[in-house]
């Protein structure tokens, strides 16, 4: 699996016969009207009866992958391509190759039904699902093989490389360190012209094709190749907008449906970002929290230390770092993943307090680690932005998110910038009508998607008349089925199709 080494902007802080087991989760149902708590409970939570998931009749030729995460024993980790028609139309003609990660355990059965995961254009799905093999998914691969797709560009699939090198420095930077204007926004705003133009005539005819609907059709072109009437499709943050895309598009080849931490449908571009931000603010706190409890390095108050290195980062006082690398670094800290969590935070604390004592290469190191997938994110996060705003509006943006959100506030608004000059695409269609009942799950504190988009993506697959439930994970990190408690009630739920109780939490 290929790691990338290059920064990027990081949009989502600044920017079958078998089914496995059904067992009802063990989790408590709760109906206050804090984080998660849904307005849309369901009367009859169980929905439709649902027909069981097919195992593929035909497969993809799996094998080793270049650059494997370290599982535990009895963790199968393998990659595979398929080709991808450029548009279901045949114009442009010619295909893309995709890339493909599946992990299963050496006991998962046989006949069970594998289930599809994208994380869209947030992070490779290969990355998501690879680096969670390795600690947190063991009972959702008790039951079933997840095979993550990756987006065009993104990951494993057919690398895009279009912006020329400062450019492609300049928006991992934000514009911190780049020539010309004093007025950062106006650097931005050049930088974006540039960088469109060269990714636009490195990939015309086809620079319109990297949109969440054809990420649908990628999707169906591999349950094509599997020959099977349905799939199940996990789809977390930016992913659920393509898991929704392929509803919208394919609603008869949709036999589960999870949406895991959804991005907000139909909002414009900075009321996305300022989602992201609150759930970023907010895993910071937990954090902090648990930096202090386990009295970590940076002292008794990790929140101050952590303000006092953004703050210093973006005053130039941190040698070769820019600020958005700080929050890149950090918000691969927050998301969870490879190793436990209080490893994680120890490790961030470490960096963090080489960096504030002149030492930069150990946050460098984690920012690398956790940087988004080069320049095929940069086109698909372009491609899905909606409504961005002027460059007046971002100017106001800033001020009042350096007072609100001190921390992730300031490069969120400056990360709307770098997008402002990509051709602008329809909203993504939604489903019309879901004949199967459709599971949310949302985490309390999620530094990628946030929760407050959750209402506007319950609310259009109600209009689309299918039964759902939301149950919220009381934890902090990104996504939400890292969590246990979350997995066994996505197995129950794959098994049969039955939804638990609208307003079920999970503990932390």
């Amino acid at each position: 699996m290929r790691r990338p080494v290059l920064l990027a902007i990081v949009l989502a802080v600044c920017c079958a016969c078998g089914a496995g087991p059904s067992v009802r989760p063990h989790v408590a149902v709760e109906r206050e009207p804090g984080v998660g708590a849904p307005e849309d409970t369901q009367e009859d939570p169980t929905g439709p009866v649902v027909p069981e998931l097919e195992t593929p009749q035909d497969d993809l030729a799996w094998g080793p992958c270049d650059s494997a995460p370290a599982v535990p024993a009895g963790v199968i980790v393998e990659c595979a391509a398929f080709d991808a028609q450029i548009d279901i139309s045949g114009l442009p003609p010619g295909t893309f190759t995709m890339g493909a990660l599946r992990a299963r355990k050496e006991n998962t059965p046989q006949d069970a039904a594998p289930l599809v995961y994208t994380s869209g254009s947030d992070r490779p799905s290969s990355e998501v699902i690879g680096s969670f093999a390795e600690s947190g998914l063991g009972t959702l691969m008790d039951a079933h093989p997840i095979v993550a797709v990756d987006r065009r560009g993104v990951g494993l699939s057919t690398e895009i490389d279009c912006l020329p090198v400062q450019d492609r420095h300049a928006i991992a930077d934000l514009g911190q360190f780049s020539f010309g204007t004093s007025n950062r926004i106006e650097r931005l705003s050049a930088i974006s012209i540039n960088a469109t133009v060269a990714c636009t005539d490195y990939l015309q005819p086809q620079e319109l094709t990297f949109d969440t609907a054809h990420a649908a059709d990628d999707i169906d072109a591999l349950r094509q190749l599997w020959g099977v009437h349905q799939i199940g499709i996990i789809g977390s943050g930016n992913g659920a907008s393509v898991a929704l895309a392929y509803a919208a598009k394919y609603p008869d080849s949709v036999g589960r449906l999870v949406l895991d931490s959804p991005e907000a449908v139909a909002v414009d571009a900075a009321t996305a970002a300022e989602h992201r931000v609150r759930g970023a603010e907010a895993a910071l706190d937990a954090f902090s929290a648990q930096c202090a409890s386990l009295a970590c390095s940076l002292g008794p108050d990790p929140h101050a230390a952590i303000v006092d290195l953004v703050t210093k980062a973006r005053a130039g006082q941190i040698p070769a770092t820019s600020s958005n690398a700080v929050l890149t670094a950090l918000t691969g800290t927050l998301i969870g993943g490879t190793g436990d969590r209080a490893t994680r935070v120890r490790t961030f604390a470490d960096a963090a307090s080489a960096a504030l004592d002149g030492d930069p290469v150990p946050i460098g190191q984690l920012a690398n680690a956790a940087a988004g997938s080069g320049d095929g994110a940069f086109v698909a996060r372009c491609t899905d932005s909606q409504q961005l705003p002027s460059s007046d509006r971002v100017a106001e943006l800033l001020t009042e998110w350096t007072e609100r959100y001190e921390v992730f506030g300031p490069e969120a608004a400056l990360s709307l910038v770098p997008c402002t000059a990509w051709p602008a695409t329809p909203p993504p269609a939604l489903p019309a009508e879901l004949g199967i009942p459709v599971l949310f799950v949302v985490g309390n504190a999620d530094p990628i998607s946030g929760h407050d988009g959750l209402p506007a993506v319950t609310g259009a697959v109600g209009n689309s008349g299918a039964a759902h439930s939301t149950m919220t994970w009381h934890g902090n990190g990104h996504p939400a089925i890292q969590s246990d408690c979350v997995q066994r009630a996505v197995v129950t739920y794959i098994a049969d199709g039955s939804l638990p109780p609208s307003g079920s939490a999970c503990p932390a």
